[in-house]
C-alpha cells in the first residue's frame, strides 16, 4: 500500500505530543500513520481552505494535532503538523485554527525567501 503523504512534525506539536502519556502518544502516532494511507474523516478532517486536523479519541479524551499541507515539491506532499490540544468542547476554538493558519503563512514565508 502507498503512502499518501509524509508528516512532518514541528516543534510545537513535538512538544504536545512529548507532554502525554506513553499510551495517549502512541495511539496518536498509530492514527497518524493509519491517516497516511487510508482517507478516513474519522483521522484527518479538513477544517476549512487550508487547515486540517489529525484527530484521536482515547479513554474519552479528544486529542487534535493541526495541521496544513506543503506541497511545493512536485513528488513528495507533505503534511506540516503545527500543534496539538486536549479539546475540551465539541467545537474546535477558533483561535485554534487561527493560530494553525499563522504558522503556515510562517512557514510558506520561510519556504518562499529561501528559494530566493
Amino acid at each position: 500500500m502507498k503512502k499518501n503523504f509524509d508528516v512532518k512534525l514541528l516543534e510545537e506539536a513535538q512538544m504536545f505530543l512529548e507532554s502525554l502519556g506513553e499510551k495517549e502518544r502512541n495511539k496518536i502516532y498509530y492514527n497518524i500513520r493509519k491517516a497516511q494511507y487510508i482517507n478516513d474523516n474519522e483521522l484527518f478532517k479538513k477544517l476549512n481552505d487550508n487547515i486540517w486536523e489529525f484527530r484521536t479519541l482515547y479513554n474519552s479524551k479528544a486529542y487534535r494535532l493541526f495541521a496544513f499541507w506543503d506541497r511545493s515539491k512536485k513528488n513528495d506532499t507533505v503534511v506540516i503538523s503545527t500543534h496539538g490540544i486536549l479539546k475540551k468542547t465539541q467545537k474546535t476554538p477558533t483561535k485554534e485554527i487561527e493560530k494553525a493558519e499563522n504558522i503556515r503563512e510562517e512557514y510558506l514565508k520561510y519556504k518562499d525567501d529561501e528559494k530566493r
